[in-house]
């Protein structure tokens, strides 16, 4: 077993036991979505690769150096995402990110911006935090669903952010396709979205 898949077995058994991975989704669905984007609907996306498990002692934000950042796998991955969605015509209408650099990093790299967010913020570390990001991140969603509105934003995150937001796993760059549906509590994920 290579050491990518022993990792990533590692952190899903250790941080999110109980989860279900995101069911691959279809490419053309997922551009289809994308391109009649209407309701608010979000990807949610994971960083690019940035290999480790987590950020190294003395970690502060704001302080890359202090950080576990993009490696240059990771830093092609991204510039791929941003392609893939460039080459189809699709502009967000906005980017929200984590203000952790590797967030950061891997909206500015597809994207070539990105507005920091608080609540994408990792809470590994503060599992207090995590109740309250959460529920801001799912008031967003239903506050974007109840204005219907156009077109689709692309939130850039850590995995635990989103395995408490929509109870699913998502590998490196991968993505979900996230819309508010009224009597739940996590959002209906309307696909996933890998770019290879």
């Amino acid at each position: 077993m290579n050491r990518r898949l022993c990792l990533r077995g590692l952190a899903l058994s250790f941080v999110a036991p109980a989860l279900a991975q995101a069911p691959r989704g279809d490419a053309d669905a997922a551009l289809d979505a994308l391109r009649h984007a209407r309701g608010g609907l979000v990807v949610a996306m994971r960083h690019a690769l940035a290999p480790g498990t987590f950020d190294p002692p003395g970690f502060r934000p704001g302080v890359c150096s202090t950080q576990r950042n993009l490696s240059d796998e990771g830093r092609e991955q991204a510039r791929r995402i941003g392609a893939w969605y460039r080459e189809r015509g699709l502009v967000p209408t906005a980017v929200r990110s984590s203000e952790w650099c590797r967030c950061l990093d891997t909206a500015r790299l597809a994207f070539g911006s990105a507005a920091p967010w608080p609540a994408l913020n990792s809470f590994i570390r503060d599992r207090d935090a995590e109740a309250a990001q959460t529920r801001t991140l799912r008031a967003e969603l239903a506050r974007r669903s109840q204005a219907d509105v156009a077109g689709f934003e692309v939130w850039v995150t850590h995995q635990v952010n989103i395995s408490a937001l929509a109870g699913s796993y998502t590998g490196s760059g991968e993505a979900l396709l996230l819309r508010h549906e009224a009597g739940r509590a996590e959002p209906r994920i309307v696909d996933s979205l890998t770019v290879a």
